[in-house]
């Protein structure tokens, strides 16, 4: 029976037992067979609708987190482009990581692999009904940025001021709360942030003492600067992110070896 389905092999016994049942207790037995045999195929005809909605339920608990990332991560570029890679990989990453663990474990993974893009169809739907608040327009001068970038940080607490635009060491704002100093080099791009800013702001960390380091950016990242990113520890963020960020003290590597 290795290599049959779980409703061929559910079926076959339900067959099975069925038939020696109603051998013994006639018609009854094999009305309830047949009516067994029904109920598993209509189950298995309706596992499509299931999957999906399964799905839906595992996005819609990650709504407004995913539909964020989504205004964070899709930009206009210089040409009038709408440039969405960013979304798409962010999308692609919550399917493997958070959705595919889930309906695995609900039975589902035959289906995971072959409906693949039906579920990064159905992660799109949820982050584009969910609905955010009005995005206010940020200011288009970097220094005017790195003012509002401030600002946004200190709504969450912090004790933050621009460092000024010389001789800020790739530092654009030092923040501070419950001890800990928080060092932001900020990026008002119309196009993803590369890991050039990463290097630079892990370096100002040194440099300020920082405990906590952050590029914040009205645009994406490129995949290079996250994966540089997760190495120093330094946190990449939406301005958005500013209002809600928490200091923490961060574990590991703090900065990079500059010059090596």
């Amino acid at each position: 029976m290795s290599g049959r389905s779980p409703t061929a092999t559910r079926l076959f016994w339900v067959a099975v037992i069925g038939g020696c049942a109603s051998l013994r207790y006639g018609a009854p037995a094999l009305s309830a067979t047949g009516a067994a045999c029904l109920a598993i195929l209509l189950h298995r005809l309706d596992r499509p609708r299931r999957f999906r909605a399964l799905v839906r339920r595992i996005a819609r608990r990650h709504a407004p987190t995913l539909a964020l990332r989504r205004r964070q991560e899709c930009f206009v570029d210089a040409y009038g482009n709408t440039i969405e890679d960013g979304w798409l990989r962010e999308r692609a990453y919550f399917v493997e990581r958070t959705v595919l663990p889930l309906v695995g474990e609900r039975g589902f993974s035959e289906d995971a692999e072959p409906r693949f893009e039906e579920m990064l169809a159905i992660v799109e739907r949820v982050a584009c009904a969910h609905e955010l608040p009005d995005e206010v327009d940020t200011p288009e001068d970097g220094i005017a940025y790195e003012r509002y970038c401030a600002e946004r940080l200190g709504e969450a607490g912090w004790d933050a001021r621009p460092t000024g635009a010389s001789g800020d060491q790739g530092c654009d704002v030092i923040a501070e709360k419950a001890g800990v100093r928080l060092v932001v080099q900020c990026k008002r791009y119309g196009r993803p942030v590369g890991n050039a800013a990463v290097q630079e702001v892990a370096a100002a960390a040194l440099h300020w003492s920082g405990q906590m380091a952050a590029v914040v950016s009205n645009a994406g990242f490129t995949p290079a600067a996250r994966k540089l990113a997760g190495t120093t520890g330094v946190l990449l963020l939406h301005h958005d992110d500013l209002t809600t960020l928490a200091p923490t003290r961060r574990a590991g590597r703090r900065g990079l070896t500059v010059g090596r």
